[in-house]
């Protein structure tokens, strides 16, 4: 939904997005993007809370110091899903995996991250 705003008699368009930035990108593959994401921002953050270094992390993880270096920046193309959960489980964190019947209106599951 695109709205218009005027702000010192300039327009600025502004418009919502979907909830997930990849998408409003175009990328093909923003569902995946998304998780991985979701999934990066909370290594990120446990790391920062026990105060690791991207050594200390990379030898918990069982990473690279340079990969840990580019998925805290962002850069996560190259590690799976399945590699990021594993991160979080030596982490210290449990990751349970649900699936469930979709609702009705919905023919196609989703795919979602949730934090408990």
């Amino acid at each position: 939904m695109k709205k218009t705003q005027i702000t010192n008699h300039r327009q600025i368009m502004i418009e919502k997005g979907s909830g997930n930035v990849y998408a409003d990108l175009g990328y093909p593959d923003s569902e995946d993007m998304l998780i991985k994401a979701q999934l990066v921002t909370k290594i990120a953050e446990i790391i920062r809370q026990r105060r690791l270094t991207q050594a200390q992390a990379a030898k918990l993880l069982r990473l690279t110091q340079p990969k840990i270096s580019r998925m805290l920046r962002g850069e996560f193309r190259g590690i799976s899903e399945r590699r990021l959960l594993q991160c979080l489980t030596r982490l210290g964190r449990d990751v349970q995996i649900v699936v469930k019947p979709t609702p009705r209106l919905r023919a196609e599951g989703r795919l979602t991250v949730r934090f408990a």
